[in-house]
């Protein structure tokens, strides 16, 4: 559904976050970007829309184009849902004129300043309705736990019936049983609807419970790619800690230490080497 080539974004002062990075995300897939804080995952995730726009490289969505063009970058955002980690709600409002936010990108600048029609309601109390808040429409947003304003903020994403839901560390916020309860309420949605979701964790846990891909993000780079069940131990140690696999394979362990140092690829499955740009 959608192809980053060779993408890296370098911001003001020289600071690399992302190194040119090449990778495709399938439709209806929901896919975990797993590292520490501070390894670009965030970086990574908004390229996909341009939120945070790429100082090299495409991103092409099938069907449509590189959204290098104005008018593709537009369709593709108002097919795109977001979440973000501190929700980004207007707390004044009520959880449904927060909710309908999300069907802005429908309509046209004057138009969004009227009232918007009675269809666009019914979307938004709908999109409330499936994340359990239907009763919780008209109370204040502020007036919300941590878990019922995350909640809206995916009825929001929702509301857009959107193909893809970008989710930046949607839980960070949250204690572990909500944030399980957040997450497995998302994975459900997006399964039913064959939505395709990139949702950035560092939680190691719930990228095991949720994740159908997960791609490993350190030092800007994408040095794992695989499922759940392949987050070994030496996996996350590529992820979190040292570059070479702690492994009883001597050979898989030389072989990652070479291509540490002649910045060749590591013959192994799913993990990647610290090189200067890759290909998933």
């Amino acid at each position: 559904m959608i192809t980053l080539e060779n993408i890296s974004v370098t911001y003001p002062g020289g600071i690399r976050a992302l190194h040119p990075t090449s990778v495709r995300f399938e439709q209806g897939q929901f896919t975990v970007l797993l590292g520490p804080s501070g390894a670009g995952k965030s970086t990574l995730l908004r390229s996909i829309n341009h939120l945070c726009t790429p100082t090299t490289g495409t991103v092409g969505v099938d069907g449509l184009g590189p959204l290098s063009d104005g008018k593709v970058l537009r369709e593709a955002r108002r097919r795109t849902g977001m979440i973000f980690q501190h929700h980004q709600l207007l707390g004044r409002l009520t959880a449904l004129s927060n909710v309908i936010v999300g069907r802005l990108g429908y309509h046209t600048t004057l138009r969004s300043l009227l009232p918007l029609p009675h269809c666009e309601l019914v979307i938004g109390l709908e999109s409330l309705d499936r994340v359990g808040l239907l009763h919780k429409a008209l109370e204040r947003a502020d007036a919300l736990s941590g878990g019922e304003q995350q909640r809206v903020g995916i009825a929001r994403a929702l509301a857009q019936r959107p193909q893809l839901i970008l989710a930046d560390e949607p839980v960070a916020s949250l204690d572990p049983a909500t944030s399980a309860k957040v997450l497995s309420l998302l994975y459900s949605i997006c399964e039913q609807e064959n939505i395709t979701a990139i949702v950035s964790l560092h939680q190691v846990e719930l990228a095991r419970t949720f994740a159908d891909r997960v791609l490993g993000v350190s030092r800007g780079r994408i040095v794992f790619d695989g499922g759940p069940g392949d987050l070994t131990p030496d996996a996350l140690n590529v992820i979190y800690g040292t570059l070479v696999p702690k492994s009883g394979n001597d050979a898989c362990v030389g072989a990652a230490a070479n291509a540490a140092s002649d910045h060749t690829p590591v013959p192994m499955p799913f993990i990647y080497p610290d090189t200067g740009g890759q290909t998933v």
